[in-house]
């Protein structure tokens, strides 16, 4: 029980400190006169992701690679089958945001690099410095994109303002920022190790665990927010930040985990779920290009699609435990 109950605590912390983290840094920002534009593409973008990092990195650091890569590779599969799906059967989703086009070919050519780095066995620095490279140039490239079609630029930093969601004052600035670097460390480690006590326990592998419950915990966020859009049929936007979150998870965390520690590959990663997070990508894309409407039914077959995917990865997993 107490296992449990710390690894709820540690999602928690993860959660609620990530969130602090951003507010605090956004009206740090704000104050100190970076545009808007500025801010979204780097301070949120980083913030957001700050729950996966040190997850990813805390877990590398104690050698359970398993977490280190399956919170990424499942937060991306939960990302687009979950988050995705669940709003969708709720009110249709139309995917006619700016970019979304170039930025759904980036995701997909970001996860089949990744995909392809992963068969060496092993991601050391000179990889993970040549993920967060291709990461600055996206962010250039968007940064760029944005100046010139300010259509394309995200209310998200303008809404937080106008919202009266950021601190006011040095002070709770300050207790916001500390709060977030204190609080991310602290559920990190309470994640990872729970989670990998849980996996003893049960006779499972912490790969499991990281691509399924601390996978679908960090991606608890995205999930209430697009499922609340969609109850006021505008989950429309979800798709942008779909396809954002899962190109920083490979390209930035998988890129900073690396360039701090070698992460060994687990080989079912090689021969299922890596694979099951690029046909996830696949699937967005002709709803992309086409500029189209992610229906019920086809919400429906996404749902479906991580149910099964939970089933067998649980199921493989108990097969490889018990040979």
């Amino acid at each position: 029980m107490v296992t449990y109950l710390s690894l709820a605590a540690g999602l928690l912390l993860l959660l609620f400190c990530g969130d602090l983290l951003v507010r605090g840094a956004v009206a740090l920002a704000t104050r100190l006169g970076i545009p808007s534009m500025v801010i979204g593409l780097t301070i949120v973008a980083f913030g957001t992701s700050a729950p996966e990092l040190v997850v990813s990195i805390h877990a590398a650091l104690k050698g359970v690679s398993g977490i280190a890569i399956g919170n990424v590779v499942g937060s991306n599969i939960a990302n687009v089958l979950l988050v995705l799906g669940l709003p969708a059967i709720i009110y249709p989703i139309i995917c006619d945001q700016p970019a979304i086009r170039r930025n759904t070919v980036i995701m997909l050519g970001s996860s089949a690099l990744f995909t392809f780095l992963c068969w060496h066995g092993e991601l050391h620095f000179w990889q993970g410095a040549l993920l967060f490279l291709l990461l600055i140039l996206f962010l250039a490239y968007s940064a760029h994109y944005a100046a010139t079609c300010p259509e394309a630029v995200s209310g998200e930093v303008d809404e937080l303002i106008e919202e009266g969601a950021l601190p006011a004052g040095s002070g709770r600035i300050t207790v916001y920022l500390l709060a977030g670097i204190i609080g991310l460390p602290l559920g990190a480690h309470l994640c990872v190790t729970s989670a990998t006590e849980i996996a003893r326990t049960f006779g499972v592998s912490e790969a499991a665990i990281g691509l399924s419950v601390i996978a679908i915990g960090t991606s608890l966020p995205e999930l209430a927010t697009t499922v609340a859009a969609a109850l006021r049929k505008q989950a429309d936007v979800a798709v942008g930040n779909v396809i954002g979150s899962n190109i920083f998870n490979i390209l930035g965390i998988m890129g900073i985990t690396a360039m701090v520690k070698s992460i060994p590959v687990p080989p079912n990663f090689l021969f299922f779920d890596l694979w099951v997070m690029m046909i996830a990508a696949v699937l967005i894309l002709p709803f992309a290009l086409a500029r189209t409407t992610i229906t019920r039914s086809a919400g429906a077959v996404f749902l479906i699609g991580y149910m099964s995917y939970l089933y067998f990865l649980f199921l493989a997993d108990q097969a490889a435990s018990g040979m």
